[in-house]
């Protein structure tokens, strides 16, 4: 197996503009939290104090109703609904993790690094360290009382740390900003709640020039419906065409496709993750699964061990058409769930 180069540049990128899942609307909650209150306090109480009671029960994060599911997606959406009353917070998007180790047994391809260089030395170690950082916020919440508006910033970094002939350098960077408005419909169907609908818009890309050029745009929606524990996201995407002298990568779609398909399940304190894209589209050519654990480290409450598992085509932009077959072990800061 060939080794491959790189030629990359140690851009962290912390500029954390926000996106998220689910919301629920804070003019319904209230009027839901000052009906209940009204069959348990005494004739005396006046509408106001019930109002008062319920806005700081809804801005601590204290109020649930009686009849909500403790389903997993659920209550992501009640710490959302905390944390966005708060002003000047940042909220988990995608998971925030570190890969201390990611070893894949298929090798990176040197060729592009090397040409772009003008240096055949170029050879890429084939383990390397991977993190992503993500984060959302909010751009208006309950808007025409039906809404939320979010924006979110996605980087995820391959950086060649062990690679010390090269000054370890960064691989590949992928930096991934999005906006989407999002409903909470709380529908239920054959035992699933639809938890929340998103419609939105991402750009995605390298930030590179010339031959290690990476980038599209895409409009896509998300469906996340959950029961109980299992939380289930279909995710469709319709990507933006670009004139073709501009394009760095016109086939793209055949690597990544048109969607994919998330399924989180969450035991206790270990969350399970398994990601399906472009396998039955491609006619299981072309496509790619992704696995991941996080767990418990002892009683230590502010990380978790973390295992991700990656087979198939688009772990990164620079990546898309060459076959990836990793396994990492490191840090999780936040999960889906």
């Amino acid at each position: 197996m060939t080794k491959r180069p790189f030629l990359g540049e140690a851009v962290f990128c912390l500029l954390l503009t926000g996106i998220a899942v689910p919301q629920v609307s804070l003019a319904s909650d209230l009027a839901e939290c000052m009906t209940e209150k009204m069959q348990q306090v005494s004739d005396a109480t006046t509408i106001g104090e019930l109002r008062l009671e319920c806005q700081k029960q809804l801005q601590d994060g204290t109020y649930t109703a009686q009849d909500q599911e403790t389903s997993v997606a659920s209550e992501r959406v009640r710490q959302d609904k905390k944390n966005v009353l708060q002003p000047f917070s940042l909220m988990t998007h995608k998971p925030n993790y570190i890969l201390l180790g990611a070893y894949n047994t298929h090798g990176y391809d040197s060729a592009l690094f090397q040409g772009a260089a003008s240096d055949q030395s170029l050879e890429a170690d084939d383990t390397e360290a991977q993190f992503q950082v993500s984060a959302k916020f909010p751009l208006a919440v309950n808007l025409f009382n039906t809404m939320d508006v979010y924006a979110a910033y996605t980087n995820h970094s391959f950086w060649q740390v062990y690679n010390n002939e090269n000054s370890s350098p960064f691989r590949e960077t992928n930096h991934e900003p999005e906006g989407w408005l999002q409903f909470n419909p709380q529908w239920k169907l054959l035992g699933l709640t639809n938890t929340s609908n998103i419609f939105g818009i991402v750009h995605q890309s390298n930030g590179r020039g010339g031959e290690l050029s990476r980038s599209w745009n895409r409009i896509y929606a998300n469906f996340i419906v959950e029961r109980g524990n299992l939380a289930l996201s279909f995710k469709p995407w319709y990507r933006i065409q670009e004139d073709a002298e501009d394009d760095d990568n016109r086939d793209i779609t055949d690597f990544l496709g048109h969607g994919e398909i998330r399924a989180v399940y969450k035991y206790k304190e270990h969350v399970f993750s398994v990601m399906s894209r472009n396998s039955i589209e491609s006619g299981f050519a072309n496509g790619a699964v992704e696995l991941s654990w996080s767990f418990p480290l002892f009683n230590y409450p502010y990380v978790k061990g973390y295992v991700q598992y990656f087979t198939g085509y688009g772990e990164s932009l620079i990546d898309y058409d060459n076959y990836v077959n990793k396994i990492g072990v490191g840090l999780s800061l936040t999960d889906w769930l």
